[in-house]
């Protein structure tokens, strides 16, 4: 199926590839099917772009490249949810938010992007965990900042 990107302009992609968000992103509840697109020549950062909307695509980046001890628990609404069996079911992502430079760019630690990486299903989680908040740095200055390692998950 051909999609039209912001970044790389008209594009063919599996249909399997898609990623499938049930309830929409939060602000985009009407927005459920979206595509990972790696960028060329850059492991650490990827497009999360919807299929629906050209204008819609978020940069993503794993949080533990920056946050080695970043965990959180899932809750079993969300294991449920995506029909998590184990962990090495699920991709874990943020958001990122670009500024001028990448000094002064930050990531969304509150609100990770969570995927079942085995059957393509995601969701975008709140955390409510006082560590975590919307705009942490991207290249955080000093080693007392909140770090990012692995995901942790209750039953």
């Amino acid at each position: 199926m051909k999609v039209d990107t912001l970044y790389f302009g008209e594009m063919e992609i599996k249909e399997e590839s898609l990623i499938h968000f049930e309830a929409g992103l939060p602000g985009f509840q009407d927005e459920k099917k979206f595509i990972v697109l790696k960028l060329p020549d850059n492991k650490a950062f990827q497009i999360l772009q919807s299929i629906q909307t050209r204008e819609l695509a978020f940069v993503l980046t794993v949080p533990y490249f920056t946050y080695q001890d970043y965990e959180f628990d899932l809750d079993n609404g969300t294991i449920s949810q995506l029909d998590i069996e184990k962990p090495e079911d699920v991709s874990v992502y943020s958001i990122v938010t670009l500024q001028d430079t990448l000094k002064n760019s930050t990531l969304n630690l509150q609100a990770p992007v969570v995927i079942n990486v085995r059957n393509n299903k995601g969701k975008q989680i709140v955390l409510n965990d006082q560590r975590y908040k919307t705009k942490h740095p991207l290249q955080p200055e000093s080693e007392g900042v909140a770090h990012a390692s692995s995901y942790t998950k209750s039953r």
